[in-house]
């Protein structure tokens, strides 16, 4: 389908030698791949980040309009909406000639919907930038919004992938999420209910293109060997007339409830899902850094402590994964998995233990430096990406003051073992956890599960 994620990269430049705790023995030359930014008369954002040793290039248009943007009633029209637009164009009115001519030019249409915002985008030759943005221009600018029913359908099949056969929400991330947020639009789904996706009509989708597909509300990125004259020419050309409107706002989010909470929902599968949630800072936070270095402690290969300790040491589950989900304005710290059921509750008992051992004991100088130099050896291989590039500059921009590649590494080559003590204390606690467990479950195993959180803390 239409919603493969655009993978966030890295900022990066050439790399030149250095010293230093953490470092990759490398860092940036700002000469190189430095974005350059324009704003249009109409108050388009546009970003152009050369990278002239790749062979292809990179359109992203960035939206600052997701299920966060929604209201009760209308919650999916922006992933209904993402749908629509390949539909077709008052200029590429065809869906299938739409497809041809960008993949003619060496690309794939393609979109997605998130909480906080959508992208669309295309890989494309550097040759043919000139066919990429007339058809993403044309799609954003004037789409017909037809085939509505056809879509709905489409959008209702894939709800299924989320849901039991009775209709209960079963995808962990949705649950997790409405565990946090409660009512707030954050703990919305992003695809929305079957009765409220039934329910949209046309007004409904044409308002929310209204409101939030104007000038100031999106960003044009392009990544790869490209001129930054002929981009901003092209942009000027194919999204110059859009209506200047109005940046979205986010609505404060809630407090992080008060844990911890625990909730199971029954369900006929041979494995069991784990979902462990704590509050996490935003991207600009002092903090944030430290987050980063304790989810590479944490889960970063092999040799790092969740697949040592309970996977490969243990045996107790295959697929067990640490990661942060960042929005403008707050963030969650997830260790999510799967397993036995009969397992379950000892996974979560080995994982907590070892998030516990974080917060008493700090970390080793050696293993610190090289989780550091790992994540700058990671970002610097975006590099040879430009997806990569127009992600990490893309997705900065339409949702914070964007961050350099070279800037974004000191901040973590600064994190200290006594930082790592003093977040994992602060973060890792039992009033802060947030737990869901999707699989078969018994009153004994909750049970067991509530006896494994009061004795980790």
């Amino acid at each position: 389908m239409r919603r493969s994620r655009t993978t966030v990269g890295a900022r990066v430049g050439p790399l030149t030698r250095t010293a230093g705790r953490g470092r990759a023995a490398a860092r940036v030359d700002p000469r190189f791949c430095e974005v350059r930014r324009r704003v249009l008369p109409n108050g388009l954002r546009v970003l152009t980040v050369p990278a002239p040793g790749l062979h292809s290039a990179m359109i992203a248009l960035y939206v600052r309009a997701g299920s966060r943007h929604e209201r009760p009633e209308t919650n999916g029209v922006s992933h209904f909406l993402e749908h629509l637009f390949f539909r077709g164009s008052r200029r590429f009115p065809d869906t299938v000639a739409m497809n041809a001519a960008v993949e003619s030019a060496g690309g794939n249409l393609n979109g997605i919907t998130a909480r906080d915002h959508g992208c669309y985008y295309t890989p494309i030759h550097a040759g043919e930038l000139e066919t990429g943005l007339a058809i993403l221009g044309d799609m954003i600018r004037r789409p017909l919004l037809r085939e509505m029913d056809v879509e709905r359908e489409i959008i209702l099949e894939e709800i299924l992938d989320e849901v039991d056969g009775d209709g209960r929400d079963i995808d962990a991330d949705n649950l997790s999420k409405r565990l946090a947020f409660g009512a707030h639009p954050l703990g919305f789904k992003i695809a929305g209910t079957p009765d409220i996706i039934r329910a949209l009509g046309e007004a409904e989708v044409r308002a929310h293109h209204a409101r939030f597909y104007c000038a100031t509300n999106l960003v044009l990125c392009v990544a790869g060997p490209v001129r930054e004259g002929q981009v901003v020419e092209l942009a000027e050309e194919h999204l110059g007339a859009l209506p200047r409107g109005k940046v979205s706002r986010d609505a404060p989010p809630p407090p992080w409830p008060d844990g911890p909470r625990l909730e199971h929902v029954e369900h006929d599968d041979a494995q069991s899902e784990l979902c462990l949630n704590f509050p996490c800072p935003p991207e600009h936070h002092p903090d944030y850094p430290v987050h980063l270095v304790i989810r590479r402690i944490l889960d970063d290969g092999l040799s790092s402590r969740l697949p040592f300790e309970v996977v490969e040491r243990r045996g107790l589950a295959y697929s067990l994964h640490a990661g942060i989900d960042a929005f403008a304005d707050c963030g969650m710290f997830v260790v999510d998995g799967a397993c036995a059921p009969k397992k379950l509750p000892r996974v979560v008992s080995e994982i907590l233990r070892v998030l516990a051992d974080l917060a008493v004991r700090p970390v080793g100088e050696e293993e610190l430096s090289r989780v550091q130099r790992r994540h700058r050896m990671t970002l610097a291989f975006s590099l040879d990406s430009a997806a990569e590039l127009a992600g990490w500059y893309g997705s900065g921009e339409v949702l914070h003051a964007p961050e350099g590649f070279e800037e974004r590494c000191r901040r973590v080559e600064r994190v200290t073992p006594e930082d790592v003590l003093r977040v994992a204390r602060e973060t890792f606690t039992r009033d802060k956890l947030l737990g869901v467990f999707v699989g078969p479950t018994s009153g004994r195993a909750r049970r067991e599960l509530e006896r494994a959180v009061r004795a980790a803390f």
